[in-house]
């Protein structure tokens, strides 16, 4: 029998009837008391289209008096079911709770990151793996981090170092003894920090889509992602005195490591970005499943589940299906405000494809299309602007469960969207603005 989720409030989730093709949308108002960069706010809750999976039955929405443990509804809070009813009609507790723990995982990689060009550890690191977290302000975040991560953007832009270089991505952690019983399983984890650096901005703008190629067995022409990010994913600097090998290469060996350490045990891989971070995640859980990496000891398939903050597209539709397919969830936190979450594919984006299905229109799949289920706020008022891709501001909303009110809009305008359409021409150029401010401001 399928485990009880409460909803926000009432402890009560009402039950989603939404088909796969479902364009039904939720909104939740969110007062941005807790996000000090904010005056007032509003957070809209966007579902995605349902997707087709293999499982038990979804979670029972019935009435319960307690909210149940984590360890016995994991798996759904997780994304088993793509999230149904636990986004809709009200945010589910204990999600909200997973979402906020996962990007704090995610903060503690800025707080850790060097920019300081005269220290020793610029672009690394600050503290060693044991104390990290602890230096951060998680001394009980219940995870042992085990390897950094280090990424080399390919591209010729010199470090005040004089050369270009491999720097700090991000980390892989997985959850203790004491940890792990609270949770119901072994959680490998996963964590990217966003964009920092010059060439890192250019990555996130480099805005033409390649073919992925990451199982050499089983290429998939039709899987194609934006090439920045497959960049910064794939290469290698070979002179970086922290890393060997590339970010990918790192990475998979690493939690293919832990899942062989652990093998015997329930296991969860779960990924956690922010901004550029974010398509890091993605691409990271995309390569493990399609390579079939996320085996455990019985060979039974270890759940990949990506939390994306202020991400942006990555892939287009064939990638989308394809992360579908192989059970890769996804739940994008995205600020409706922030322009980075809108590109790539400003116009050529899954919008352009139901319109051009809509009206027998010719499309291509040099579209891009956005993957998993989405949930948005919308922060307005603000007395920086930087904030609408602050993860701060993102977390600072979700903290506050009691300023919830329901609001739900069924369908959207067919105007509205072919006016919000064209209108994204004018993200592009706000996201560079926003990306030389948060430079300017070492965020």
């Amino acid at each position: 029998m399928a485990a009880r989720l409460p909803a926000a409030n009432s402890c009560l989730l009402a039950s989603s009837s939404s088909s796969v093709n479902s364009q039904r949308r939720a909104a939740v108002r969110i007062s941005a008391v807790a996000a000090p960069s904010i005056a007032t706010g509003i957070a809209t809750v966007v579902t995605a289209p349902k997707i087709a999976v293999q499982h038990t039955a979804p979670v029972s929405t019935a009435v319960s008096r307690a909210t149940p443990a984590l360890a016995s509804v994991w798996r759904e809070i997780q994304g088993c079911h793509d999230w149904e009813s636990l986004v809709e009609p009200a945010l589910n507790p204990l999600l909200r709770e997973e979402i906020v723990r996962y990007g704090e995982f995610v903060v503690a990689c800025y707080k850790a990151f060097d920019l300081e060009p005269s220290s020793k550890r610029y672009l690394n690191c600050k503290y060693g793996k044991k104390r990290m977290l602890r230096e951060v302000g998680m001394p009980d975040a219940g995870y042992d981090v085990t390897k950094y991560i280090y990424a080399t953007p390919d591209i010729a832009i010199p470090t005040q170092s004089g050369a270009s270089c491999s720097r700090w991505i991000g980390y892989v952690a997985v959850s203790s003894d004491e940890e792990s019983r609270r949770l119901g399983r072994r959680d490998i984890l996963v964590s990217f920090r966003g964009t920092v650096t010059n060439t890192e901005w250019i990555a996130n703008f480099m805005s033409s889509l390649t073919e992925a190629r990451l199982d050499p067995h089983d290429p998939r022409p039709d899987v194609k992602v934006e090439s920045g990010f497959l960049s910064l994913y794939t290469s290698d600097d070979s002179s970086s005195k922290f890393s060997s090998g590339s970010c990918r290469q790192q990475l998979l060996a690493e939690v293919s490591r832990l899942i062989n350490q652990y093998k015997d045990e329930e296991l969860s891989i779960t990924l956690a970005g922010h901004s550029l971070g974010s398509s890091l995640a993605l691409l990271c859980g995309y390569d493990l499943a399609e390579l079939g990496l996320n085996r455990n000891g019985r060979n039974q398939r270890v759940p990949v589940t990506v939390y994306s903050f202020g991400g942006p597209r990555v892939g287009n539709p064939g990638f989308k299906e394809r992360c579908e397919e192989l059970g890769v969830k996804v739940l994008r936190v995205v600020n409706v405000n922030d322009p980075v979450t809108k590109l790539p594919g400003v116009i050529f984006n899954e919008g352009f494809r139901d319109l051009a299905e809509r009206y027998e229109l010719p499309w291509s799949c040099s579209c891009y299309a956005h993957v998993g289920v989405e949930l948005s706020v919308d922060f307005f008022k603000m007395q920086n602007p930087v904030c609408v891709h602050d993860l701060d501001a993102y977390l600072g909303l979700l903290k506050c469960p009691k300023m919830v009110q329901v609001v739900k809009k069924d369908g959207v305008d067919f105007l509205t969207k072919t006016m919000e359409l064209f209108d994204a021409w004018k993200w592009q150029d706000a996201a560079m603005q926003v990306g030389n401010l948060m430079q300017s401001l070492n965020i």
